[in-house]
């Protein structure tokens, strides 16, 4: 649930400067703090949601209407297992919402083959283990080479000058002797593609040690401590920061930042076993790994060594 100090889940998503940006889950009030950021509806490209819990799905209606009302126009994906596309279409129903002025294509991400492609992520889902049907979603970037390899072009014998320039804009060139050049030939390999692993509602996060090889951060819920979860009981289906970084330990995930954390907790450090700090010294006890705690409008940038940096 919010409280003074948290919103519900919505996380924002985007390739390094870029002005277009992915949402991955819409509690209540998530138009309110895109208006305290960068991101903008009219930017925004694909959602994702990871289950149809309202505090991850309830500002979704909200959000479209008033992407409506700042007159975007451009196609907008919803990508979300079953029961989301039947809760939005019927708030604008009975909201009397009946023309939007941009379309709205549903992919259901519970489907055994679903993929989501575009020009800067390749996207998968992976299930989960809670009360319904969630999900996490593990985000591949798309990279290209942009770089020339002088000495292959001086073994290539390519003359620098125009040949140079069209061979980086992605054309084939001919040299003199009739030799065709390619622009695969004498470009620098592309960077590494950098993956993130972000999951929904979840007590069993070793479900995800396969889908996190390779992945360079993870962004899981640690509703409690351990303790506190073993005084609850599992009939919520939920995991203690302790199952979460055994889990990323185990799949050797560099970075982990964890979020979506009871509302017994707080941000003053004098809350004691209460404190947001108990949880991340739990998951620092059972894991090597760089360990962020999530707070409103909080910025991390996940660089080209794969280092998770606040911004």
């Amino acid at each position: 649930m919010p409280t003074t100090d948290r919103n519900v889940t919505a996380l924002a998503l985007a390739i390094d400067d870029a002005k277009q940006w992915y949402l991955v889950d819409c509690g209540e009030g998530t138009q309110h703090q895109l208006l305290r950021c960068r991101y903008t509806l009219s930017n925004l490209k694909t959602i994702f949601i990871t289950h149809v819990h309202g505090d991850h799905m309830y500002g979704l209606p909200g959000l479209i209407t008033s992407a409506s009302m700042q007159g975007r126009q451009a196609p907008l994906t919803i990508c979300a297992p079953d029961g989301v596309q039947q809760f939005v279409e019927a708030a604008l129903h009975y909201s009397d919402v009946s023309h939007l002025p941009f379309s709205i294509e549903y992919i259901h991400s519970d489907q055994s083959d679903f993929q989501y492609q575009d020009n800067q992520v390749t996207v998968t889902a992976h299930e989960l283990s809670h009360r319904v049907p969630s999900f996490a979603y593990r985000f591949v970037e798309k990279t290209l080479s942009t770089q020339l390899n002088i000495d292959q072009l001086n073994t290539l014998g390519v003359p620098k000058g125009k040949l140079w320039g069209l061979l980086q804009k992605g054309q084939e060139v001919t040299l003199e002797d009739g030799r065709r050049i390619s622009p695969e030939q004498v470009m620098q390999p592309p960077p590494g593609s950098r993956i993130a692993v972000i999951a929904g509602d979840n007590d069993k996060p070793e479900l995800l040690i396969d889908a996190l090889q390779g992945a360079h951060v993870l962004v899981h819920e640690a509703t409690l401590t351990d303790a506190a979860l073993q005084k609850v009981g599992p009939v919520w289906m939920h995991s203690s920061a302790r199952m979460v970084a055994e889990a990323a330990e185990a799949s050797g995930v560099p970075n982990l930042i964890l979020t979506h954390f009871s509302g017994r907790y707080q941000l003053s450090p004098e809350a004691g076993p209460n404190s947001v700090l108990a949880l991340k010294a739990e998951a620092e006890s059972y894991c090597s790994c760089n360990i962020g705690m999530a707070t409103d409008l909080s910025v991390w940038e996940l660089d080209r060594a794969n280092r998770l940096i606040t911004a």
